[in-house]
């Protein structure tokens, strides 16, 4: 949304990527780590950069946490100050608590303590290597649930030229074709008619399993 500001608290490798992308598409952006050498080398990759420890309640609040619509929690391998400051920052009244977690059990934790969404960067870039590994044509992998997912899959050769009709993929494969991208062109909701071309990005959604075998069949 236009207008919204972000604070990311720990600047690790996670936190100064989620950082820099919001800075660099405009937004303002607030980067908070205890580390003071952390933070002047982050300086420029944020509107406001401050050292504070986000254990401390005090510290958050002079830094004005809860004037920032979402709040990110990368902090890296503390768990306990990760768990901590995702319930300070819940108890302060924040808006958006996005929280990342190194497990499971880790990300339980962190929503039964208030954030509204945990993030596992490790798991999930693990997963896309694997579907990218078992299946080239696999460009990404999202996991929505427990069993369903959506990928993004480059269209092969032998689709080329044929129309979505002609694939049926939805009665061979039971995953459904979402979109197309076609060079810089985004095709939402596409019919039956439309045509596949060689290179093309399907974003289809389905079961894992039956993804599985779209991914394997393409």
């Amino acid at each position: 949304m236009a207008g919204q500001s972000y604070a990311v608290i720990g600047m690790g490798r996670f936190g100064a990527s989620v950082a820099q992308a919001l800075y660099n598409m405009g937004y303002d952006v607030m980067v908070i780590d205890e580390n003071e050498e952390r933070i002047q080398d982050h300086i420029n990759i944020a509107t406001h950069a401050v050292q504070a420890d986000s254990t401390d309640e005090q510290a958050l609040r002079e830094v004005g946490i809860r004037n920032f619509d979402v709040v990110v929690v990368a902090i890296g391998a503390d768990i306990q100050a990760s768990i901590l400051t995702t319930l300070i920052l819940k108890e302060m009244g924040v808006k958006m608590i996005v929280a990342k977690a190194q497990n499971e059990r880790h990300g339980q934790v962190l929503y039964k303590v208030g954030a509204d969404r945990v993030v596992f960067p490790e798991r999930d870039m693990g997963l896309r290597l694997a579907h990218n590994l078992v299946s080239p044509n696999v460009l990404d992998f999202v996991e929505l649930a427990e069993d369903y997912s959506i990928a993004e899959v480059a269209a092969p050769e032998k689709m080329d030229g044929k129309s979505l009709q002609e694939l049926d993929i939805r009665a061979k494969f039971g995953v459904n074709v979402m979109a197309i991208k076609s060079g810089n062109s985004f095709n939402i909701a596409p019919s039956a008619s439309d045509t596949i071309k060689e290179g093309d990005v399907l974003i289809v959604i389905g079961h894992n399993d039956d993804l599985k075998k779209f991914e394997e069949e393409s």
